[in-house]
């Protein structure tokens, strides 16, 4: 990786698909940092409040990613989480700062896929197709 934003966008799209496609909590501590800071209102604090609400959701638990983008130690993900056990998929921007290489801080955006009927644009969330689609 060229540059400080390459580095963390590697960082976070591996730390995303170890914690929340791998289930791999061990190897996804390295990537946490102990003292994180947790600012959604979806999720309890610190980095145990973020691995027990996925160790909460079903195994079908994916995420995927869409786009990154850095500006220094800031990191956007643009991603779909699906197979959480709610009725649709859910469109989130994550936003997080990280400090020495590891995830430090996380704020996000979150709302439900709509399906091609609750689209008043006409066109999907996520992709080039419809969560019904798939």
């Amino acid at each position: 990786m060229s540059t400080v934003e390459d580095r963390n966008k590697a960082i976070v799209r591996e730390a995303f698909d170890t914690l929340f496609n791998k289930r791999d909590y061990a190897a996804a501590e390295r990537f946490w940092s102990p003292g994180y800071i947790q600012h959604s209102a979806h999720i309890a604090p610190g980095r145990e409040g973020l691995f027990d609400l996925v160790r909460s959701l079903p195994a079908q638990l994916r995420h995927e990613c869409e786009l990154v983008m850095a500006d220094g130690d800031m990191v956007m993900v643009r991603g779909r989480f699906s197979g959480h056990g709610r009725p649709a998929p859910w469109i989130a921007a994550d936003f997080l700062r990280l400090e020495d290489g590891v995830l430090a801080e996380h704020w996000d955006v979150i709302e439900e896929e709509a399906t091609r009927g609750q689209s008043l644009s006409g066109l999907p969330m996520y992709g080039d197709d419809f969560p019904e689609e798939h």
